[in-house]
C-alpha cells in the first residue's frame, strides 16, 4: 500500500508539471485569448477544457503504454539523461523566446499533419477547437512520453496505478487552473496582453525548465558518485 507522502508527490508533481506546461503561448492559449477577449470568459474557458480533456489522454497514455519499458535499468538511466537534456534545451529555447512560440511543434511534417486533423474533423465548438488543437499536435504526446519516463525514473510517481492516477489528476488540476486564469484575465482585461506580457510568461516558464533540469544533471551526478547507474 503506497503511504500518503507518495501518492500526494505525485499528486504536486502533476500539479506543477500541468501548470508549468500549459503557460508557454502556443494555439490553445493564443485561442483562449482570442475567444476569451472577444465572447468572454466560458468562452475562452470552454477552449481550454477541451484542449485539457485532449492533454490528459496523451498524458494517459504516457503514463500507462510505456511503464513496462521505463521498468528496464538501462533504459530508466538513459531516459534521466535524455529528459535533463531535453529539458535544458527546451527552457533554454523559451528563454531565448523573442516573440511566442509554441513549445511542443515537431516541425513542418507534423504542423501539416495537425491542419491535415483540423480539416477533416472542423470544429465548430470553443470545446472541440481546444480539443483538436491538442489532438493535431503530436508534440504533446511526445513531452508527456519524456516527462513520464523522467517522474517514474526518479520515484516521484510509483509504478502503481494509484499514483499514475493521482499525477493524472494532478495534471488536470493544473492545466485547467492555468486555463482558467487566463480566460478570466483576458475576459477582465478586454484581450489587452501585450506581446511582451506573452513573452514573459514564456520566459518564466523556460527558467522553471531550466530549473528542473539542472535538478535532473545533480540527481544523475548524486547517483554516479554513489554507484547507482
Amino acid at each position: 500500500m503506497l503511504s500518503p507522502s507518495t501518492i500526494l508527490l505525485a499528486g504536486v508533481t502533476g500539479l506543477i508539471s500541468g501548470l508549468l506546461l500549459s503557460m508557454p503561448i502556443g494555439p490553445v492559449n493564443l485561442s483562449i485569448i482570442n475567444e476569451g477577449a472577444c465572447r468572454g470568459f466560458m468562452r475562452g474557458m470552454l477552449v481550454g477544457l477541451g484542449a485539457s480533456v485532449m492533454e490528459l489522454i496523451y498524458c494517459t497514455i504516457a503514463f500507462t503504454g510505456f511503464s513496462s519499458f521505463f521498468g528496464d535499468r538501462v533504459v530508466k538511466a538513459s531516459m534521466e539523461v535524455f529528459s535533463f537534456v531535453f529539458l535544458l534545451f527546451l527552457g533554454a529555447k523559451f528563454l531565448a523566446a523573442k516573440t511566442p512560440a509554441a513549445p511542443t511543434q515537431l516541425g513542418a511534417a507534423a504542423g501539416r499533419i495537425e491542419a491535415r486533423v483540423g480539416e477533416k474533423l472542423n470544429p465548430h465548438s470553443a470545446f472541440m477547437n481546444g480539443f483538436v488543437r491538442v489532438l493535431g499536435n503530436l508534440g504533446v504526446l511526445l513531452f508527456w512520453i519524456v516527462l513520464a519516463a523522467n517522474f517514474m525514473s526518479h520515484d516521484w510517481v510509483a509504478d502503481t496505478l494509484v499514483a499514475k492516477a493521482t499525477c493524472i489528476g494532478g495534471v488536470a488540476l493544473g492545466t485547467n487552473l492555468w486555463f482558467c486564469v487566463l480566460s478570466y484575465g483576458v475576459s477582465r482585461g478586454h484581450g489587452r496582453f501585450s506581446e511582451s506580457t506573452l513573452v514573459r510568461m514564456q520566459h518564466i516558464s523556460g527558467l522553471c525548465l531550466v530549473a528542473v533540469g539542472l535538478f535532473d544533471g545533480g540527481h544523475i551526478v548524486w547517483q554516479l558518485a554513489r554507484h547507482k547507474i
